[in-house]
């Protein structure tokens, strides 16, 4: 479920706005699912171990992978390293804060963003530095090249230098009243480092902040802030230098990355992210329906309507299937050819927090009160 803000100086003071957004299918009238039925296995898959973090209700979570680790954060300010093969803690920290957003990490550093807007960098298992920021933030920090970038609320790119947090550049744009309280864009496509503002997605040199190009993926439009809000979602689909992401209710779409080129783009009303292949783009529209496009050109290829009205979380490719988590803690597995079911896999009925990653031969899966799941195909 995606909230909105107020931006600017609203959002720097926290300011929410009273509801919750119906057009993300939020709304209390929501139809209800349909039954699935018994799972069929035709994708063997089992529960290899469970581990306990915290409640992540409260902040939005995007776990970070390094090899064959999982770094994951809690809203109550834990913060700790997985070894994804047995689930067993390779390192774990407990700040004196409560989390807002992350995980960024590059193996080495870690970093999150407190309620209180602080950007909190750990290292060797103990905080290192922390850094006041001027608004919120609900994207996880981007940590690479011995800096770590950040995106706050109010459409600011900003780099601070991962040794002393000293920072780097501020880079503001000006944008919508409104921001989505979910994660953004904010990723590194060879030496550009990509955000994305206000449907625009924009390189930057990470050296100096200088923007090197724009790609516009979807145009404010409509009558009221609501509907002119268009921001990039977090969870994108890279392959070479094509990335391809999701303009809030609005579109999903490539852009060459490498020359700041739009590709295609094509209407599409979903609140979460993207995965993909070097074939096909996968997304899960508000409605529940999970749609795959041609990486190509955006042509429509298959479309499944089993898991409509089920708040869906954005797609993970993994192997021959695309997998998805939904609001009642069950993981979907679908073909990638013609989004057939293959599995269902059960978590604890809190629900799926956010989506799912792979770490090595494990797909981990985390629900909104804190439990992490290792699956493993038999």
């Amino acid at each position: 479920m995606s909230a909105v803000r107020r931006s600017a100086k609203a959002l720097a003071a926290g300011a929410v706005l009273a509801a919750a957004l119906a057009l993300a299918g939020c709304g209390s009238s929501k139809p209800k699912p349909a039954e699935l039925g018994p799972p069929v296995a035709l994708l063997p898959v089992h529960q290899a171990w469970h581990a306990q973090l915290g409640s992540v209700a409260g902040m939005v979570l995007v776990p970070a992978v390094h090899g064959e680790a999982v770094v994951l954060a809690s809203e109550g300010g834990t913060v700790t390293g997985l070894d994804a093969r047995t689930g067993g803690g390779l390192w774990r920290v407990q700040l004196d804060a409560r989390l807002a957003a992350g995980v960024g990490t590059d193996g080495r550093r870690t970093a999150v963003v407190s309620k209180e807007r602080q950007l909190i960098v750990i290292e060797n298992g103990a905080e290192k530095w922390r850094r006041q920021l001027p608004a919120q933030t609900f994207t996880a920090p981007l940590v690479a090249g011995g800096r770590v970038f950040v995106m706050t609320g109010d459409r600011a790119v900003m780099a601070f230098d991962g040794e002393t947090g000293y920072r780097l550049w501020n880079q503001q744009r000006q944008g919508e009243p409104l921001v989505l309280q979910a994660s953004g864009l904010l990723t590194a496509v060879g030496d550009t480092l990509v955000a994305g503002l206000s449907g625009r997605m924009v390189g930057f040199d990470p050296d100096t902040g200088a923007i090197r190009w724009e790609a516009p993926l979807a145009t404010p439009r409509g009558s009221n802030d609501v509907e002119r809000l268009v921001e990039l979602l977090g969870g994108v689909s890279r392959e070479g230098n094509v990335l391809c992401a999701r303009a809030f209710q609005a579109a999903v779409g490539c852009v060459d990355a490498s020359r700041g080129a739009l590709l295609w783009t094509r209407p599409a009303h979903g609140a979460q992210g993207v995965g993909g292949d070097a074939e096909a783009l996968y997304g899960s529209e508000s409605s529940g329906t999970v749609q795959a496009w041609k990486r190509a050109d955006g042509a429509p290829l298959w479309t499944h309507e089993q898991l409509r009205y089920r708040s869906l979380t954005a797609p993970l490719v993994l192997g021959r299937s695309v997998v998805i988590g939904d609001e009642t803690g069950q993981v979907h597995l679908l073909s990638r050819e013609d989004g057939a079911p293959l599995n269902r896999l059960s978590t604890d009925s809190s629900g799926v927090a956010a989506t799912p990653v792979a770490a090595g031969k494990t797909l981990v899966v985390v629900t909104r009160q804190g439990g992490v799941y290792g699956f493993r195909p038999d």
